[in-house]
């Protein structure tokens, strides 16, 4: 991931958690991982306006789920993955979603929500998955 992606990232992660101290707002972090490409029009189609998106990568992008509780971003990641699986025409598709933390730096988000997206491409039938898969990881 390039420096300007990673510092796009914890811009991002540092508005939620202002915003959350602020105003106590919830939101949620989640990576998307896909096999094919996926253009930011594309994606940008099939999410709420409300919610922001990072491309990583060729295969992966970090979204922000503002104004979501945990609850409220599983319902918009599986409405997510639906629209994706028929845009791609196959469910290889897998999203990870990690509890909102605002202890945690940019890095610590980053690598839990890889973590959890690498658990999820081996070992999950649900293809949503929550940081309680890295239970079994540790």
């Amino acid at each position: 991931m390039s420096s300007v992606i990673e510092v796009r990232i914890n811009a991002e992660i540092n508005r939620a958690y202002y915003t959350y101290e602020r105003y106590q707002t919830n939101a949620t972090f989640a990576l998307v991982y896909h096999e094919k490409e996926l253009g930011l029009e594309e994606l940008g189609a099939y999410i709420r306006k409300s919610d922001r998106f990072v491309k990583m990568d060729e295969n992966h992008f970090f979204m922000l789920f503002h104004f979501t509780d945990v609850q409220e971003a599983s319902k918009a990641s599986q409405n997510l993955l639906l629209k994706l699986d028929n845009h791609f025409h196959n469910t290889t598709t897998c999203i990870a979603i990690d509890a909102f933390n605002t202890a945690n730096p940019t890095k610590v988000v980053l690598n839990r929500l890889k973590q959890i997206i690498n658990e999820t491409k081996k070992n999950s039938f649900s293809r949503i998955e929550y940081e309680d898969i890295l239970d079994s990881y540790i």
